[in-house]
């Protein structure tokens, strides 16, 4: 199994497989209108992390699917990390997860069933974690390695948290530190250290359960996660559905230790330039940021931080809580502003 090489059997890994925001525009349509269903609380109309419907005045369900090829060659891990991108859809919500089915496309021909064995193996750990089952799924043999998960979810209606509802004045806070795409394309090319590997793994394995406290404070006014469209792209989502501005400063922005100095010689994938490509005129870029600032706010995040959109006062609160949930990095990185929906880096 040491000699499967996951990462050689596809195209792309991880979230970088999104298609590019651009071009995913077009597939669905200009118009996101509000689906004809009265308990429908959440649909595709503001890009949110997952679909939510009401049950009755006190639940509703939360559910999401997210899958992809692999980001790592270690079954194990890359099992670890594809449960734990699906389920932070769901923390991403305010939720809390209660059921998962797993999504496996395979290459029988290529993979034993050792490493198959293992990918699916990693997927349940991390849902023992989460204290969930992993109750089936659906496998196919396909050309080339899939993992990933649908997670079902639970949720208050009125501790519902969107990725639309920011105010402005309220300050951005970051859970996790950038940097996962730039370790991943190291790895990829044969370049990263044994200790950026294992700051990948702890980063991307480690569960976004902190948006399930999240949800009882009233002063948390958006959530969101950041994955396949960078930061950038995220918060743009948070813009475009609250109708605001924001402002990010790159000094106060968490980055991986390892992921730092590969980012500064040039190290990235190929899904930055597609982000860029697809929302980079909507960004207003400080002269003084270098090009590899500029990339590293677009880098793919498989099993990226929460951004959360807090009232100022509550600021210190929730990053207590960030903290105290073994986010070291949790950061304020900006604040939202009035104005037509873009960001200001500086």
């Amino acid at each position: 199994m040491s000699e499967v090489k996951l990462t050689q059997l596809s195209h792309g890994g991880g979230c970088g497989c999104k298609i590019a925001p651009a071009m995913l525009q077009q597939i669905l349509g200009e118009v996101k209108e509000k689906l004809p269903y009265a308990n429908l609380l959440v649909g595709t109309e503001t890009s949110d992390d997952a679909a939510v419907y009401r049950l009755n005045d006190q639940q509703a369900i939360i559910a999401t699917t997210d899958f992809f090829m692999p980001i790592v060659d270690d079954p194990f891990d890359f099992g670890r990390i594809a449960a734990a991108n699906a389920l932070s859809d769901v923390y991403a919500m305010g939720g809390t997860p209660i059921m998962a089915l797993a999504i496996v496309g395979m290459p029988v021909n290529k993979l034993p069933v050792t490493a198959i064995r293992a990918i699916l193996q990693g997927g349940e750990a991390v849902c023992q974690a989460a204290g969930i089952p992993l109750a089936g799924g659906h496998s196919i043999d396909s050309t080339e390695p899939i993992y990933g998960l649908v997670a079902i979810g639970i949720v208050h209606p009125d501790r519902l948290k969107k990725n639309s509802g920011a105010w402005a004045g309220d300050k951005l806070i970051l859970g996790k530190g950038l940097g996962v795409g730039v370790l991943a394309a190291a790895l990829k090319k044969g370049i990263l250290s044994a200790a950026g590997y294992a700051q990948l793994i702890a980063s991307a394995t480690q569960l976004n359960m902190v948006g399930s406290e999240l949800s009882g404070l009233n002063s948390v006014h958006a959530l969101t996660d950041v994955t396949g469209f960078g930061l950038l792209g995220h918060l743009l989502e948070m813009c475009h559905g609250a109708g605001l501005a924001a402002g990010l400063q790159f000094g106060q922005v968490p980055i991986l230790s390892e992921a730092l100095p590969l980012a500064q010689q040039g190290s990235s994938s190929g899904a930055i330039d597609r982000n860029l490509a697809s929302y980079g005129h909507e960004v207003d870029f400080a002269a003084q940021l270098q090009d590899w600032q500029r990339r590293l706010l677009a880098d793919t995040q498989t099993s990226g931080g929460l951004l959360a959109a807090v009232a100022p006062g509550a600021a210190d609160e929730v990053l207590a809580m960030f903290r105290s949930s073994g986010f070291a990095q949790a950061a304020v990185i900006g604040e939202m502003r009035q104005g037509a929906p873009r960001v200001a880096v500086s």
